[in-house]
């Protein structure tokens, strides 16, 4: 009795990965409703907001590497939310292969909030995002 299944695909020729268009449902910022497609670059930068503004492990309705892990950085020094930020926003990124890492990464402080900005990498071309982070509750 044979233990590994039989199939009739020939994997001795190698295996060829064809990139799928990144086309998907565009919902407008203002009115936040469906207003038609999206592809390529703003289809990214819809992506990139996404991620950056839901919390990763907490929504079940995302798998766990889909997200942004905002928790923990409450309270913290900014020297250190700046750094952590950082590094968290790559390791977000890193699940999606249209975005190739992020550039021009600054911050600064005004009170109790911290305003970071960046250009995201993509394979499309670069996209400027905003992010705001409360330090204090």
């Amino acid at each position: 009795m044979a233990t590994l299944p039989n199939s009739p695909a020939n994997l001795t020729q190698g295996v060829t990965f064809e990139e799928q268009p990144s086309l998907t449902w565009y919902v407008d910022p203002i009115s936040r409703q469906v207003k038609g497609t999206a592809d390529g670059l703003q289809a990214v930068a819809q992506t990139v907001e996404i991620i950056l503004s839901v919390e990763r492990f907490f929504w079940q309705i995302y798998g766990p590497d889909f997200g942004m892990q905002w928790r923990g950085l409450i309270g913290k020094d900014p020297g250190y939310v700046a750094s952590e930020l950082q590094r968290r926003v790559l390791d977000a990124f890193s699940v999606d292969s249209r975005i190739n890492g992020i550039s021009e990464f600054s911050h600064s402080v005004e009170g109790d909030t911290m305003t970071v900005s960046m250009t995201v990498d993509t394979v499309y071309g670069p996209t400027a995002q905003t992010v705001e982070v409360k330090l204090n509750a």
